[in-house]
Order: structure tokens, then C-alpha cells, then sequence
């Protein structure tokens, strides 16, 4: 990327400076490069001059000059200027510019990736939902900004898996178990039940029960234990195949679902208890066992197993984040949890430094509630059962391209609303609308070049001068930019906002420059452009797990 190739020159003309005298020896900062709001003041500019002010105790203007007056000459680059207070600006050539519609041409599909991540074997787990009940839009959110960070960092060159953990074992299911067995006496064998205290009380219980009728006559001639674990694992069975295909309706799907009753039956997590005692992180306090994390850096210890002797969630956690760096090999792991993971976020970073692994290796998103609204209205509960809005009726009502959009457009650290009046809207109100009408609008142009036997194949890029030409042009090189910045980060809202900006700079375009005309040569420059345009939108929407409609 030429961002890196200024960077690199930029970095090499301070030190020459430093060198030469004309700025002080005091260690140089990072480099980073910004687009100007202001096209008037390039395509680039660096800020360092800003940065070493105080510690060379020199004016910003002084420094940017001391550096420019030094700097090569960068293939690509028209013009450098100082802006004061300190700005180095950098305008990029005409022709550099133009050359790039031909270079996206020949890397087609492959334009835009990197190597960046270099092969680093990268494990991603998000929505790991307790399999106790159907997904809601929250769920959803997760879910794909999980899958299209998964889809970036593959095209930044991680080696990327994509997990749900299955939270199979524990209070929880138990509490599954006996809250479906409840339900499967009162509605299939038209007997009295009572529901535990912290059962599952939605109507998809009474739905599960009925799915299971076919049941009937081995259950009768159970003992109410084993009738119970019985329907329990047919009900699990069923929920995960529910999660499982409300997931695929949102294009989301996983490379391993691994059960978190392995880590107990492996014997995994005894493993990770005695490593944690070896080292003298386990203290015993009225029957419990404690890992002493405030001997680390935390501000209090937790509880691993409770004195009942069952394991904590954070005790299973411990052991499941061992498996994934020690057993299996993974050098990065990132988890996406719900907002009300917060306080756990720490402690396991800490629980990993305990057991040999860098906690930095370990990174967690927070993805934030989402509000159903219609318009003004706040949706709660279904219109079909009464009980929470299902992921599966927000896809149904919208469609999955919608959903994954209205997700990823917004932090995942920030709450959002979710305004289905708007989802279901085909105007250019709709941001959804607007980027895919953008690309069937490029599509059609190209339909008609097809149908009239249009040969761009020679089209001279260089006759692209049009301002609104090249404005395209320098978002589509921004591509690369924009994946390495959420592979990053880890922030893929900036790749809808990119689809934005570059359906905006397109509809502009077709505005005011008319593409195929009577000028043969004018045309075929111009069609180029077009199918530049065609790769990297469609790239774009099916890095975001949607669809590039060629016609709407």
C-alpha cells in the first residue's frame, strides 16, 4: 500500500534529520497517517511534526520542514507541502492514481488482502449462548460481528477458526432438564408438575415438550431421574440444532463446537486445578477453593469451586482458555461476550498470566444490548408467543443482509437501536438499500456494456480526469487500509461505513460523468473504472456476509 511506502520514507526522513542536526536526537514516535476532511489539503497527512514539538522543544512548522527538506521522492506521490501549524500533506499523482483502476483489475477477488496477520494461527469464539433457549437479536449482534471479523482477519492473513462453546454442563442444565421435564408432564402426559425456581418459563419450553411426543412410552416406563436426563438430552440436542440453524438464516456458521462437559470428562479441568495449586494460586477458605488473583494485580480473589464442589463458571472458563493456547496451539484468541461479561474480562486475562500464558494474547469484546423499536415504538415481546422477539423472527421480518448491516454500522461497545420500520425500507433512507442499489446500479452498467458488445479491455486509464473519477479512485485504494484498520482494531463498523462512502462516491460519479457515450476511448477508461468499482463493493458486501444483488 502507498500508505505504507510514505510512512516508511516519512520515518526514514526524520532520522536522516536527526542526523543531520536538524532536529534534536529525542526518540521519534509512530507515524500515523490521516485522510484531510479537507480535499484541498491532499490525500494524506502525517501530524509527527506535532508529536515531537515538546520533546525537541521546537516549533511543529520548523520540524515538518527539517523532515520534508530531507525526504526521496515517493513513486506515486505528486506534491509534499507544509501546512502550519505543523501538518506534512502529501498529494498523490494523477497518474499513480489512475494506474490503480488497472492494478484492482488484475488482482481482482484477491484485491484488498494482506498478509499482515502472517499466518498467525487465530481462534474466534462468539454467541457460546447457553443452550437453554432460542437466540434473541442481542445474540445476533455477536454473532456477525463475530463472523465478519472472522471473514477480515482471513483476508488479512490470519489462520482463522471460528468456535461456539457449548455450555452443556452445570446449574444451568440442570435447571433445563427439570424445567422441560415440568413441561413435558403437563402437556404430553396430562400430568401435574411444578417448575423449578429458576426454571425456563417461555413457550418454546412447552413447544420443545410437544416436539417430543413421540417419547411418550419410554418416558412412562422411566424412574423420574432418568426420565429427565433422557428428554433433557434430546431437548439440548434440539436446541443446539434450533441455534445452529438460526445462525445459518444469518449466514453465521463455526469450524468446532466444543462442549464445555469434555473439559470435566477429559479430565482437563483437574489439570488446570492442580497447575493452579502447584504454583500457589489455590487457597482453601470454609470448604471453597479460591484462586488468589489479588497476589496478581486484581482487586479481589474468586471463587474456583464452590463448597458444594461445584465448579464455578469462571473455574470451566480457566480450563477452556488452557485448552485453546496449551492444548490446541492457538497463538491469539479473541472472545466476543455480551455486555454483562464486563467484570470477567480481567480476571481471566490474569488467570492466564497465572498459568504461563501472556493474558495479552487473549482479547474480549463487549458487544453491547440491542432495542427493537418501531419508529417510536419500543418492541418487548413477540407478536407470536408473547415471549422475547426471537432471532429467527427479526431475520424472517427484515431479511439477513438487514440484520448483519444494522449490526456491524454501529461500535460494539455501543448500545443500539434497531429500528425494523427502517430495516424494511428499499429507499436510500435505508443504508442497507442505498450500498446494495449501489452495486446493482454498477452492475447494470456493466449488463449494458455486455449487451452492446463493449471491448474495455484496452481502455486508457489516463483519460480519467473527471474530479468525481478520481474521488472514486482514491476510496478504492483505500480498501486495503480500511481491513487492516479492523483487523487492528477489531472494529468492523468501519468497513460499512467504507461500503458508505463508496456508494455515495459512486451514485456522484454516475450523476456526473455519463459511461458509455459516443467517445469509444472515454468509454472504455470509463468502464474500467466501473468494474473496478463492481470488485471492491462486491468484496466489500461479502466480506460483511451479504449479498452484491445485480439487479433491484
Amino acid at each position: 500500500m502507498i500508505r505504507d511506502t510514505i510512512v516508511k520514507n516519512l520515518e526514514q526522513a526524520a532520522a536522516q534529520a536527526q542526523q543531520q542536526g536538524l532536529i534534536p536526537q529525542v526518540d521519534l514516535p509512530d507515524i500515523v497517517l490521516e485522510h484531510p476532511q479537507n480535499p484541498e489539503h491532499g490525500d494524506y497527512a502525517a501530524t509527527v511534526a506535532m508529536k515531537l514539538a515538546k520533546a525537541a522543544r521546537m516549533n511543529p512548522f520548523t520540524i515538518a520542514e527539517a523532515i520534508t527538506s530531507v525526504l526521496s521522492p515517493i513513486d506515486g506521490v505528486e506534491k509534499v507541502e507544509v501546512l502550519r501549524p505543523g501538518f506534512i500533506n502529501i498529494v498523490l499523482s494523477h497518474d499513480w492514481l489512475t494506474r490503480q483502476v488497472d492494478e484492482i483489475l488484475n488482482q481482482g477477488i484477491q484485491y484488498g488482502n494482506s498478509a499482515l496477520g502472517q499466518g498467525t494461527k487465530l481462534q474466534l469464539e462468539f454467541v457460546s449462548v447457553n443452550p437453554t433457549g432460542p437466540l434473541h437479536v442481542g445474540h445476533g449482534r455477536g454473532s456477525v460481528l463475530g463472523s465478519t471479523l472472522a471473514n477480515i482477519l482471513s483476508a488479512t492473513g490470519y489462520s482463522v477458526e471460528k468456535e461456539y462453546y457449548i455450555n452443556d454442563a452445570g446449574n444451568q442444565m440442570d435447571n433445563f432438564f427439570a424445567s422441560l421435564y415440568a413441561r413435558y408432564r403437563e402437556a404430553v402426559l396430562g400430568l401435574p408438575a411444578e417448575m423449578p425456581p429458576d426454571g425456563y418459563f417461555g413457550q418454546y419450553m412447552i413447544d420443545l415438550a410437544q416436539d417430543l411426543e413421540s417419547e411418550k412410552s419410554k418416558i412412562e416406563s422411566m424412574s423420574e431421574e432418568e426420565a429427565k436426563a433422557h428428554l433433557g438430552k434430546l431437548g439440548l440436542e434440539k436446541m443446539l440444532r434450533q441455534i445452529d440453524e438460526d445462525l445459518k438464516l444469518l449466514g453465521v456458521e463455526f469450524d468446532n463446537w466444543f462442549s464445555e462437559q469434555t473439559l470435566y470428562d477429559s479430565g482437563q479441568f483437574e489439570k488446570i486445578m492442580a497447575l493452579l495449586g502447584q504454583d500457589n494460586h489455590i487457597e482453601e477458605r470454609e470448604g471453597a477453593q479460591w484462586f488468589v488473583s489479588t497476589e496478581l494485580g486484581e482487586d479481589k480473589d474468586n471463587v474456583l469451586v464452590r463448597s458444594s464442589g461445584v465448579p464455578t463458571y469462571f473455574a470451566a472458563d480457566i480450563a477452556y482458555h488452557y485448552n485453546k493456547f496449551a492444548e490446541r496451539g492457538f497463538d491469539r484468541v479473541i472472545d466476543i461476550w455480551g455486555a454483562d461479561h464486563q467484570g470477567h474480562v480481567s480476571r481471566m486475562k490474569t488467570a492466564m498470566d497465572a498459568l504461563g500464558i501472556s493474558g495479552n494474547n487473549l482479547d474480549i469484546l463487549l458487544s453491547q444490548m440491542v432495542s427493537l423499536r418501531r419508529g417510536e415504538e419500543v418492541v418487548k415481546v413477540s407478536k407470536r408467543t408473547g415471549d422475547i422477539v426471537t432471532l429467527r423472527e427479526v431475520i424472517e421480518e427484515v431479511g439477513a443482509d438487514v440484520c448483519r448491516f444494522f449490526f456491524l454500522a454501529r461500535s460494539a461497545n455501543s448500545q443500539m437501536d434497531f429500528d425494523l420500520e427502517l430495516a424494511k425500507k428499499q429507499s436510500l433512507d435505508n443504508p442497507v438499500y442505498y450500498v446494495q442499489y449501489g452495486h446493482a446500479r454498477i452492475a447494470g452498467i456493466m449488463r449494458l456494456a455486455r449487451e452492446k458488445g463493449i471491448d474495455y479491455s484496452n481502455g486508457n486509464v489516463s483519460l480519467l480526469t473527471e474530479p468525481a473519477e478520481l474521488d472514486i479512485i482514491k476510496l478504492l485504494i483505500q480498501f486495503a487500509e480500511t481491513l487492516e484498520i479492523v483487523a487492528k482494531t477489531l472494529e468492523p463498523q468501519h468497513l460499512p461505513y467504507y461500503a458508505q462512502d463508496l456508494a455515495t462516491s459512486f451514485h456522484n460519479f454516475y450523476e456526473k460523468c455519463r459511461v458509455i457515450t459516443e467517445d469509444e476511448q472515454l468509454t472504455a477508461a470509463r468502464l474500467k473504472l466501473v468494474e473496478a468499482s463492481r470488485f471492491v463493493m462486491a468484496k466489500a458486501l461479502h466480506l460483511m456476509g451479504m449479498n452484491a444483488p445485480e439487479r433491484m
